[in-house]
């Protein structure tokens, strides 16, 4: 077999696994809503989903344990039986959360125990990344590492994908009544990831060993404390914080913020309806795919750090006017003729607040105006009590539908969200491999890429949240945490990272 038909085989067995990973990871985050409903009381659907959100954050706040204890293993034992452990925890954890009664059933056991298998998740995935890229890396020539590597990089994107299609494709296939209730359809999704593991563990196990680590092993130079050879030793402990700071720390809000964010912004702030929110974001991650493995290979032409760091820099000035024309486009202002021509007087429950304003409440019918369509809704509107004829008054709908033109330049926005996640993460596996010597690279490499990624990355959903509930009347307010560390991070990266390739991987 030929060095073409190996590194092909190697990147096609790590990818699957880890798009797997990714997987199982993400579809706890895609059903955030309907979980906040089985494992938390009833009574307030804010806090239920805050709490929610909370146990998918630990999962990402606990990934750095699994680099240091992975890595190590990693160091010590190899890549290929690692990364096949890990595939293990991710999947029979995922299993099992399909498994857990609700609250109405156990009680408080339910949210804990889903928290315990979602840390066993976290941990598996602090061990994969670095495994899987290590291995890829290990197997590549120096002049095209940055676009080998690059397929292991579309894995994270492409597990968001086949989640969304998973739990889209389950969802359109039963009532909403049959999909969220405690036994319903939204378990499919974590019981189905156990046929997909499966398969994946069977292609692992046809897999050698990395022939860097190999020919260590062989000459017996692997690290006896790899986690003390990476951290103790200086300069390889500066190499991890600029690593950390100066790259994937922005890097990772990035990502979350292209991805996550972006589709929770859609569906609680833009009420764009289920199925059109979840296409849009399945469009744009389809069109944008290609270019982690573009980016990839620009870098083995004009170095990691510019490419990186650009992807950074227009996620900084440019997320805040997307994400406001998302709003724009959304939020009709009704002329008050409108309103009194349609049926909602006879419909509605009205209550005057304390400042003499009227709040419509449980309206019950749907009006199409300009190029949108609202559906029947239980959400409150407020009309103001000094409106008078000819002015224009907010409605705030559930369950937008858009019409063709406007769906097709939010796929075109959020295509640009990913492009910049793109930009960020198609040369950062390269870029992580190169700074970090063979014997101690998985842990090395491990530990900044899951802080940046599990700890400030994936914090933005959850802090997002938090800033919006606490600051209701700026929409926008949960941006400012993944532009001010997007924007951090790219000065310290000005500074202080190489744009050099390092030719000399195989140390």
């Amino acid at each position: 077999m030929n060095e073409t038909s190996i590194i092909r085989k190697v990147i096609a067995a790590s990818s699957v696994g880890t798009m797997i990973e990714w997987y199982d990871f993400y579809i706890f985050g895609m059903l955030a809503k309907t979980i906040s409903t089985q494992f938390f009381p009833d009574g307030n659907s804010t806090a239920a989903l805050l709490s929610t959100l909370a146990i998918f954050a630990a999962g990402f706040i606990v990934r750095p344990f699994g680099a240091l204890v992975f890595g190590r293993l990693g160091d010590l034992i190899g890549r290929k039986h690692t990364f096949l452990l890990t595939l293990l925890l991710m999947g029979g954890s995922t299993f099992l959360i399909g498994l857990v009664p609700g609250y109405k059933s156990i009680g408080i056991a339910a949210p804990i125990i889903v928290l315990l298998l979602r840390l066993v998740q976290g941990l598996a995935l602090g061990g994969e990344y670095g495994g899987a890229a290590t291995y890829v890396a290990e197997h590549s020539p120096a002049h095209k590492r940055g676009f080998y590597t690059s397929w292991i990089q579309t894995t994270a994107t492409l597990g968001l994908f086949v989640a969304l299609g998973i739990i889209m494709a389950v969802k359109l296939n039963m009532s909403d009544t049959a999909f969220n209730a405690e036994w319903g359809g939204w378990r499919y999704p974590f019981w189905i990831s156990i046929l997909l593991v499966a398969v994946s563990v069977y292609i692992r196990l046809k897999m050698s060993e990395s022939p860097l680590f190999s020919k260590l092993k062989e000459e017996g130079k692997t690290s006896v404390n790899p986690l003390k050879e990476s951290f103790s030793h200086k300069a390889n402990f500066k190499m991890v914080l600029v690593a950390l700071f100066g790259a994937v720390m922005g890097q990772g809000v990035i990502w979350y913020t292209g991805q996550f964010y972006a589709q929770n912004f859609l569906e609680t702030k833009c009420n764009i309806e289920f199925e059109q929110s979840r296409t849009i974001m399945l469009w744009a991650i389809a069109f944008a795919t290609p270019f982690f493995v573009f980016f990839g290979w620009l870098s083995d032409r004009i170095g990691r750090k510019w490419i990186m760091l650009a992807g950074m820099f227009l996620g900084v000035i440019l997320y805040r006017p997307i994400f406001s024309t998302f709003l724009n486009e959304t939020s009709i202002k009704v002329p008050e003729k409108v309103i009194a021509n349609t049926s909602i007087a006879p419909k509605t429950e009205k209550r005057i607040n304390s400042s003499g304003d009227t709040i419509l409440t449980k309206t019950e019918y749907s009006l199409s105006y300009g190029s949108l369509q609202f559906d029947k809704t239980t959400t409150t509107t407020k009309l103001y009590k000094n409106a008078g004829k000819g002015d224009t008054i907010a409605v705030n709908y559930v369950n937008k539908h858009l019409d063709s033109g406007r769906y097709q330049y939010f796929v075109f926005l959020v295509f640009i969200l990913v492009l910049f996640v793109t930009m960020v993460y198609g040369p950062i596996a390269a870029f992580l491999v190169e700074i970090f010597p063979t014997k101690i690279r998985y842990t090395s490499m491990s530990l900044p890429y899951h802080i940046g990624n599990g700890v400030f990355g994936g914090l933005v959903p959850f802090i997002g949240l938090l800033l919006t509930t606490s600051f209701p009347e700026d929409a926008l307010v949960g941006l400012w945490y993944p532009i001010g560390i997007a924007a951090l991070c790219f000065i310290i990266g000005a500074v202080y990272l190489s744009n050099k390739i390092d030719e000399n991987v195989d140390d």
